[in-house]
């Protein structure tokens, strides 16, 4: 049976910017075909086992011709395959949609094209300027700009088009800013038209770079102003001093890598988008259910006892978690817990109790295990039983300090921590030209999972790469192990909580004079 093809835009690098429907898209099909302006992380959300291939064009090579994805598309729908085309911008413009979709009919091939977010208003727009202003310009142009200058003026009628809009918008344009401009200028634009550069918009990397038709060019040489970038010529740019919002956002310019758990990202993810900055996925931890009959028996056994227990510890939200699906497997009943006492490490952690109804003891004023013993020591009596329902690499401190004490403990390891299966090249490859400004550790596991797999990677010795990435560390214990592994941690929270974690962030690009600080509340 003949497969589908889906001609899908990316939108202009911000992931959240695709479609709805692109998006449904992505997560249905079989294989991705992408380019270079698509954003990596729409690519996390194929299915398991989804394949991707790679055609994007560089400035100075193509990776494949037309023709030939345009033949790929057809062999991959042939195949049986669901395929996503998946282009920067919007696909019909400048994206040569026409070709590949003319290939499919040919072939008797379904296919359907999803419209994106084109970067000809939407980068102007992250940088402040829009491309239409009633009081400056009721209309617009969009150029190609990725010519020579003779087929330049073999498409582009310089003189209808300089005048024809009060705006004009360029894409791919950088290295013939010079003979744009001067095209303009010699058909009737004043060389004092006001112009701007917007380089990776709605990325990390964004850059502006504004001037006039008369001294662009010369900016552009003194900047060394690579592409890609989008050109706006028109009176809308002097719109960008008073407009421009996304350099005022608290991490503005910084992409910051978060290694925890996919399960548990989302928090710290929207976080970071929220402040204006870009949160890449790159989980090295996964928290499953204990494998084998011992460790499935101490499970039972221990759930089999709720009534006895005095205390019980919860010392992380995954804790908390895991405990409630033990429940229900055993088919125990939190009832049974009515004499117990229960404590938590963290108002994360007693959040998460909270949500399934139950409000825990005094938070510790540390949060960490320490804090438990100096929090409800005296309470803490020779004989009383304790429940540690928690990961299998938690430390021993805590349940060898409460047998010092007299207590009966039961320390069972309700979930295990292991290393994600999953290399990704494009973090290598941000890393590589020093394109990661954080990195965010939220555990100990995340620490030493994060360096395994870079050297899994083949990375022999990452820690030169990174040498000039900020390291957070969410708490001292994680950032112990961080200074075990060799990195230097930088930032250390006042609090271990993802807020407390991700005000730092803002203080410390505060610091380097990126963004404004804003005090966060909690969420």
């Amino acid at each position: 049976m003949t497969g589908k093809v889906y001609l899908v835009g990316a939108g202009p690098g911000d992931a959240k910017l695709i479609t709805v429907k692109g998006l449904e898209c992505i997560r249905k099909c079989d294989v991705v075909v992408y380019d270079r302006l698509a954003s990596p992380r729409l690519l996390k959300c194929m299915k398991p086992g989804g394949e991707k291939i790679y055609v994007g064009k560089l400035p100075d090579r193509h990776t494949m011709k037309q023709e030939e994805i345009n033949q790929l598309l057809v062999d991959l729908a042939l195949q049986g395959k669901t395929v996503v085309r998946l282009k920067g911008g919007d696909p019909t413009i400048f994206g040569r949609v026409g070709e590949e979709a003319e290939l499919l009919r040919k072939n008797g091939i379904y296919y359907e094209i999803v419209p994106g977010i084109t970067s000809a208003i939407s980068v102007p727009a992250y940088a402040g300027i829009p491309v239409t202003h009633r009081d400056h310009a009721s209309s617009l142009s969009i150029i190609t700009g990725h010519e020579s200058p003779d087929k330049l003026d073999h498409s582009i009628h310089w003189d209808k088009v300089t005048n024809a809009t009060g705006t004009l918008v360029f894409l791919m344009g950088v290295a013939k800013i010079g003979y744009i401009s001067a095209q303009l200028i010699k058909h009737g634009r004043p060389p004092e038209t006001p112009v701007a550069l917007v380089r990776w918009g709605t990325r990390a990397d964004q850059e502006t770079l504004t001037g006039t038709l008369a001294d662009i060019e010369a900016k552009v040489k003194a900047a060394d102003f690579q592409p890609p970038a989008v050109i706006v010529v028109g009176d809308v740019v002097l719109q960008r001093e008073q407009l421009k919002w996304a350099e005022a956002m608290p991490l503005f310019g910084k992409r910051i890598v978060v290694t925890r758990a996919r399960s548990q990202a989302s928090e710290l993810v929207d976080m970071i988008e929220e402040l204006g900055g870009e949160p890449y996925e790159f989980p090295v931890i996964e928290t499953i259910m204990p494998e084998g009959a011992e460790k499935k028996a101490k499970i039972a056994a221990a759930f089999g006892a709720l009534e006895s227990y005095d205390w019980v510890f919860f010392t992380s939200p995954n804790g908390v978690e895991f405990f409630w699906h033990h429940l229900a497997e055993q088919g125990a009943d939190i009832r049974g817990l009515h004499r117990a006492k229960i404590a938590a490490v963290g108002p994360g952690t007693a959040a998460a109790l909270a949500q399934r109804g139950v409000i825990a003891e005094e938070l510790p004023a540390k949060f960490q295990a320490e804090g438990l013993i100096e929090t409800f020591g005296p309470q803490l009596l020779p004989g009383q039983n304790v429940l540690l329902p928690r990961g299998d690499l938690g430390r021993e401190w805590l349940p060898a300090k409460l047998r010092e004490l007299g207590l009966q403990v039961t320390d069972v390891d309700t979930y295990e921590t292991v290393v994600t299966g999953e290399d990704d090249d494009e973090l290598l490859k941000l890393l590589e030209e020093g394109r990661v400004h954080a990195v965010t550790f939220t555990s100990s596991s995340t620490v030493r999972n994060f360096i395994h797999i870079l050297k899994r990677m083949g990375l022999e010795d990452p820690l030169p790469l990174l040498a000039n990435v900020k390291i957070a560390c969410i708490g001292p214990l994680t950032e112990q192990t961080a200074v075990e592994a060799g990195l230097t941690p930088g930032l250390l929270p006042e609090e271990a909580t993802i807020t407390s974690l991700v005000q730092e962030l803002c203080r410390w690009n505060a610091r380097l004079g990126s963004s404004s600080f804003i005090e966060i509340s909690e969420q």
